[in-house]
């Protein structure tokens, strides 16, 4: 059995970096240096990086520039401004055609024809990571046509004006109900008039939420087909987190509660403990998962533990230590490049190309049991996608307010007023105040009261409900000892294709079943 456990990281901004280092690296030198969407690396007579009529311009280019420049934003990382050209140049393609929406070629070098509402969230996280990170005037343009465009062409009460599609030429390619197409681009909305002001946008994020809370996303927080039509947990996951950044936006506790019922009820259907999730909700007999959904699963929980609510916060570490982190691909000797006698591109250089890449793990490695592809896929736009996600967690590991500093998740971070030291790579928790403010410490539930140690002692912290709050931190640092206590869990077969033991060290996985699977994670049970 071959396992890749050595080579897990406990640090997110590590995991960033790499992940910028696979979207920089994923672009058709066959194609104009559109970047390619479809991967597979093993078995090693089908790996290869290839096109997609459906997502290729459409899809990937957003998800790149969405976290790149998050995190060129966030980090001292390097991103080649050749990078951030060639996504931008492969999104402002795919707006090209008769009307300002993301379109898709049928094949390399063929026209924009296809139509899919599903991408119209990836085309706006494009034209809004360019218009906040970069002030670029002409993805400014674009994106505010194509917010024109939609609520032209669109209606939530009759859908999309598809006559005067055909008649621009257009192929409409309908998706598997509204959250599978156009609630989507709720968030990328929200984000945009986040960092413009742009009326339309808050509008149109407006109709959608509006459609979504009324049509799927009710009151008792249920998952049924019935509701939803779509399966595709991405799709599922993305608009439940855009519904939270939207709530967010407005302070709105109303939606919030919304996106609470669904996280803690229907979100079990496509999801277990640790955050693994499956491309399909309910899902049988399969242990694929898709890191896609896992990270709008921990973009959620962050929103809703900054809003009071600190057991979220709780699963989002559990989840960034017991799958994203894991699941990154950082070991690719195995990867090799198949026979290339007419020197494709997108069979060059597979195991560099796919090094920090995300993709379709099970909980225990990237081989999954079951009925599953039976290859072994990172397909690109997972790559941003998760990235993106790995972002905000570094944003909100420690968050400043008026109230003062907020240690929400226990990992290595230096903000500049506040370093924390974490206790998974250090002998105790310690933090360091720089600027006097006030600190509130989330402590996991799993730490023994009894055991917990501050020092200094003039340090006096007073307990509130899940927090430590030290009024007055000092200069020195402060540390904070605790066990990282050992227990056990059984992710359900109703989820997974055998129930999955798991031995928890802290918040972090010590062992876990992998039923003889190779490319696994973690120490067998």
């Amino acid at each position: 059995m071959a396992t890749l456990k050595d080579v897990n990281t406990t640090s997110i901004e590590e995991a960033i970096r790499l992940g910028c280092h696979t979207m920089q690296n994923v672009f058709d030198a066959d194609d104009n240096q559109i970047p390619f969407f479809r991967s597979v690396v093993y078995p090693a007579s089908d790996a290869h990086l290839g096109f997609s009529a459906h997502h290729s311009e459409s899809h990937v280019p957003g998800r790149h520039l969405n976290a790149l420049l998050n995190a060129a934003d966030l980090i001292d990382v390097d991103i080649a401004e050749a990078a951030i050209e060639n996504h931008r140049r492969a999104a402002f393609l795919s707006f090209s055609g008769p009307v300002a929406l993301a379109l898709n070629r049928t094949e390399v070098g063929g026209p924009l024809v296809n139509f899919c509402p599903h991408n119209l969230r990836e085309g706006l996280h494009a034209l809004y990571a360019l218009t906040a990170f970069r002030d670029d005037g002409e993805a400014r343009e674009l994106a505010e046509r194509c917010i024109a465009d939609v609520l032209d062409l669109w209606s939530t009460r009759t859908g999309w004006d598809e006559r005067r599609l055909q008649s621009l030429g257009l192929v409409y390619q309908e998706c598997q109900g509204f959250v599978h197409g156009e609630a989507r681009m709720l968030g990328p909305l929200v984000k945009y008039f986040r960092a413009t002001g742009h009326g339309p946008a808050l509008e149109l994020a407006m109709l959608l939420a509006e459609k979504a809370v009324d049509e799927s996303y009710l009151e008792d927080g249920e998952y049924d087909t019935g509701r939803f039509v779509t399966r595709h947990s991405h799709s599922i996951t993305c608009t439940l987190s855009s519904l939270a950044q939207l709530a967010d936006l407005l302070g709105d506790a109303w939606l919030l509660r919304r996106v609470r019922a669904f996280f803690d009820n229907g979100l079990w259907k496509m999801r277990d403990k640790l955050g693994w999730s499956p491309e399909r909700a309910l899902m049988e007999n399969c242990d694929d998962g898709e890191m896609n959904n896992t990270g709008d699963i921990l973009e959620t929980a962050l929103i809703l533990g900054r809003h009071g609510f600190p057991d979220y916060h709780a699963d989002a570490e559990r989840i960034l230590r017991c799958h994203v982190l894991p699941a990154q691909l950082r070991d690719v000797s195995f990867i090799e490049d198949p026979p290339n006698p007419e020197g494709v591109d997108g069979l060059r250089n597979l195991a560099d190309r796919h090094r920090g890449a995300f993709g379709f793990p099970a909980p225990y490695g990237h081989q999954a049991l079951g009925d599953g592809r039976h290859k072994m896929a990172f397909n690109m736009d997972v790559v941003g996608g998760t990235v993106g996600s790995l972002c905000e967690a570094l944003r909100e590991a420690i968050r400043t307010d008026a109230s003062g500093h907020h240690v929400n998740l226990l990992f290595d971070r230096d903000t500049g007023d506040v370093v924390v030291r974490s206790p998974y790579t250090h002998d105790c928790l310690e933090i360091e105040v720089r600027d006097g403010r006030p600190l509130f410490v989330r402590m996991p539930s799993w730490v023994s009261e009894a055991e917990l140690q501050v020092e200094p002692a003039t340090a006096e912290p007073r307990r509130f409900g899940s927090h430590l709050l030290f009024p007055q931190p000092g200069s020195g640092a402060i540390r904070i000892r605790f066990r990282l206590a050992e227990r056990e869990e059984t992710l359900p077969g109703t989820v997974h294709v055998n129930p999955i033991r798991v031995r928890l060290r802290g918040d972090a996985v010590a062992a876990m079943d992998s039923f003889g699977a190779d490319y696994t994670f973690f120490d067998d049970y």
